[in-house]
């Protein structure tokens, strides 16, 4: 779908990321909601949101939330594990009539996916940290081997693209290199790294890679749905991208980024 095409819906979603990420879960939401308008913000210019404060993240998070919903915004998606661990409690509360969809990382799916080994689940250090992961830990990893290791270095190595650089490989290996071969399933608990499966594969081996992007689509789908808020069908929906980087070379990035296959 390119930027800016299809007719008028009544209103947008907005969806927001710390960064490019978010893209991974826009292109979801794109493929299961074909015919809606997507307005999506990065702040990479506060990139990366997981090594931050969780008050910092709330209060960047509701700045951006404010302002879409002030532009009228339909319904949000917090395309960030990190900004929804930290700040989506808190926004469904200030906004308690408006469909808000967060991302969180696919450890259920990985957990009851059959497999002989163990899981290693890949995120930033706050949202390992916070509750919400702790909670989805004990809920559905009872009983299953999971490792966890947070991932300092490669939101910000996503954030300036040429991911196919010999850097981007030799970072994964001092992150991940260590759990070759000692697991089978791995979680990819920040929507940036769905932009380097191939290199996590690469450095991992045979393993199956797990992300929370469709599901925060179908729940999107679902929300919508039952407060009356789809587009027709028969209309062909929008994107259109901003960053808190408002350069020529960063939209082109994000751009770019969109038009990779899921």
């Amino acid at each position: 779908m390119a930027e800016g095409a299809g007719g008028p819906c009544a209103r947008f979603t907005g969806v927001f990321d710390s960064g490019v990420g978010g893209i991974s879960v826009l292109r979801h939401l794109v493929r299961e909601l074909p015919s809606e308008d997507f307005r999506f913000f990065g702040d990479s210019a506060h990139a990366p949101y997981g090594a931050k404060a969780p008050s910092e993240i709330y209060e960047l998070s509701c700045a951006i939330a404010d302002r879409m919903i002030a532009d009228g915004a339909k319904a949000l998606v917090i395309a960030c594990n990190t900004a929804t661990s930290a700040a989506a409690p808190q926004l469904r509360a200030t906004y308690p009539d408006l469909p808000i969809v967060g991302v969180e990382p696919a450890l259920k799916p990985a957990v009851l996916a059959s497999g002989t080994g163990r899981i290693l689940v890949m995120a930033t250090e706050v949202t390992l940290a916070l509750d919400k992961f702790h909670r989805l830990s004990d809920r559905w990893a009872e009983g299953t081997e999971v490792e966890t290791v947070a991932c300092n270095g490669l939101v910000e190595r996503v954030e300036r693209g040429n991911l196919d650089a010999p850097d981007v490989i030799e970072l994964l290996e001092s992150l991940i290199g260590p759990y070759r071969g000692k697991v089978d399933r791995v979680v990819l608990g920040c929507t940036h790294y769905p932009f380097v499966r191939r290199q996590i594969a690469q450095v991992l081996g045979d393993v199956r890679l797990f992300d929370g992007g469709a599901g925060t689509a179908r729940q999107l789908r679902r929300l919508l749905g039952q407060g009356g808020l789809l587009c027709d069908e028969d209309r062909q929906g929008s994107v259109s991208f901003a960053s808190s980087i408002d350069t020529p070379g960063e939209l082109e990035l994000y751009r770019r980024l969109f038009s990779q296959p899921c």
